[in-house]
């Protein structure tokens, strides 16, 4: 009998039509509800979620710790008071417990209320909270969209890809097959920045992408190894890998979203393969749990 991993995909928003419900992350859902063992047996239970009333602990995120989920993919695509603070103090005690712990967001402020998060929320820096401690990158990179300042890394309209460079050793989570990295990740006109903790050893940055504006080179995500802290996590730049409009822009955005898109995911050859492949490995890696046991 199949015991299959459980993943919660969860936005820090009450469901809004016209925003980044989790709807707007479908695509991703099915791929992952897909994919099946040797059996022919679902490897993963999903369940896919906005947050309860804004202003007061979640239902779900507020008790994570005691809940039956192994890991949590968190979009944070609030402006700022996505999570209560039971909620964070629920979370941090899951990864401390050894969950598996994914959290992404985008330009400027947006998602910053992950700073409290424990260790991984360190890993992110907005425009007025936990901000980037390499002063230069406090700029403004691009600049097609003037009301959205840094960090906005331009790495391409939102239905193209970018070519990524994987820090060696290869990590895990970029490898298309062993020892041959993956080089593709949806591309996006403003994305955020992460940078892994200098106090904390189990972190580095994993891979690098470059911007279209600047020629600037920027951090793409950042991966925590098991260790003392808790179980594995992932620092990602823009939760714009993972949405559905990003992989097919015909899946529809928000009224807001003034760019025009492109089409480079679907036309370049290997790319969706690439994007695909990647969120397995994030579903896979983050599945190992093998922390050492936290202090109480």
């Amino acid at each position: 009998m199949s015991n299959p991993t459980k993943i919660l995909l969860q936005t820090t928003i009450q469901t809004t039509t016209d925003d980044w419900h989790i709807g707007r992350f479908s695509m991703l859902r099915e791929h992952l509800a897909s994919l099946r063992d040797a059996d022919n047996d679902p490897i993963y239970q999903i369940t896919a979620r906005d947050r309860g009333k804004a202003g007061q602990p979640d239902p779900i995120l507020s008790r994570l710790d005691t809940s039956a989920f192994d890991q949590l993919w968190l979009f944070a695509v609030d402006s700022g008071d996505g999570l209560h603070d039971d909620d964070c103090a629920a979370i941090s005690r899951f990864r401390a417990a050894g969950g598996g712990l994914m959290v992404t967001r985008d330009h400027m402020d947006l998602g910053c209320s992950i700073c409290s998060l424990g260790g991984i929320g360190a890993a992110h820096f907005f425009h007025t909270h936990n901000v980037d401690p390499e002063e230069p990158r406090n700029c403004v990179d691009d600049r097609g969209t003037p009301e959205i300042l840094w960090p906005n890394y331009h790495s391409g309209a939102n239905g193209d890809v970018q070519v990524i460079e994987p820090i060696e050793p290869l990590h895990p989570l970029l490898a298309l097959s062993p020892g041959v990295p993956l080089r593709y990740l949806p591309s996006h006109p403003h994305e955020g920045a992460v940078g892994a903790p200098e106090d904390d050893p189990s972190a580095r940055v994993i891979a690098t992408g470059t911007s279209k504006a600047s020629g600037r080179h920027f951090n793409l995500a950042v991966a925590f190894e098991a260790s003392d802290a808790g179980g594995r996590g992932l620092a990602e730049s823009t939760f714009h890998h993972f949405a559905d409009y990003n992989w097919n822009p015909s899946r529809g955005c928000p009224s807001f979203v003034s760019e025009a898109p492109g089409n480079g995911l679907a036309t370049t050859p290997g790319a969706r393969e690439s994007v695909l492949k990647y969120v397995e490995n994030i579903a896979s890696w983050l599945g190992e749990r093998s922390p050492t046991p936290h202090p109480a």
